[in-house]
């Protein structure tokens, strides 16, 4: 019975003893280690919980994530939409208030195509033949000269730029009022030709449209001097003119009425 008795006793001393330790002196070496040996276990344990949760976790999250990508390129298609829209009424307010300030009728037309061989030296607008189009009528923009009618269609026409060596027009140094001849290049450039070796021509000069031109009213913009070179040939100047129109970047053109 006394072995009975004693026996308990140890076991209660082992028991007792790590308690002790542990709320007595929270400090001492015994119990971090004990601690350490007792939260193992439940480290092992917790750690696949913690991994099958970020899972479950991460599905949310990215189902979350696609929901609002598809939101936010919703809301950016939109955003593009509407600053089309806004720079679509700004140009139609611009041509408006251009079209009532000239002394000549025009018709609106829209670019609709190009000629991707040549990019700059024709485009296709969407008034033709039913809108009273024919061949040779002066394509100006807000800007300036822009071309002619080359063709015309039922409902669509040709128009040949005035970056189009095919492309001349009779045109004076407004500053200075020397005319000349203004030609196309496929260089991106004009040249204003016949100016006598003499003539006031810098550059700088705005190039406008000559009222003995018989397609273009006078004094339509044309383009700007960037050149000056003497011809080889004869006793004449030529001016390499950059214009005023971005010929790439055409959305609406305006065919002068005469």
């Amino acid at each position: 019975m006394l072995r009975k008795y004693l026996k308990k006793f140890i076991y209660a001393v082992i028991f007792i003893i790590p308690l002790c330790i542990i709320f007595l002196h929270p400090k001492a070496t015994g119990t971090s280690f004990l601690l350490d040996l007792t939260s193992s276990p439940v480290r092992w344990f917790q750690r696949p919980v913690f991994e099958i949760q970020k899972l479950f976790y991460f599905r949310e999250t990215y189902d979350e994530y696609v929901k609002q990508k598809k939101q936010i390129d919703a809301l950016k298609a939109r955003l593009v939409y509407m600053q089309e829209a806004i720079e679509s009424t700004k140009r139609a307010e611009m041509i408006a208030d251009f079209r009532r300030s000239q002394s000549y009728g025009s018709m609106l037309a829209h670019v609709i195509g190009r000629d991707p061989s040549n990019w700059n030296a024709s485009l296709i607008i969407d008034k033709g033949q039913k809108d009273g189009l024919k061949i040779g009528m002066p394509v100006v923009s807000i800007l300036g000269v822009v071309g002619r009618v080359f063709e015309t269609g039922k409902n669509t026409a040709k128009v040949v730029l005035l970056s189009d060596p095919s492309f001349n027009v009779a045109a004076l140094v407004q500053r200075t009022r020397e005319s000349g001849l203004l030609r196309g290049s496929l260089g991106g450039l004009c040249r204003l030709v016949y100016l006598t070796d003499q003539a006031d021509v810098k550059v700088g000069d705005r190039i406008i449209t000559s009222k003995l031109s018989t397609a273009f009213p006078e004094g339509i913009l044309i383009g700007t001097v960037q050149d000056v070179q003497a011809s080889e040939n004869s006793h004449t100047v030529e001016c390499l003119v950059e214009p005023s129109v971005d010929l790439s970047q055409l959305e609406e053109v305006l065919i002068i009425k005469r």
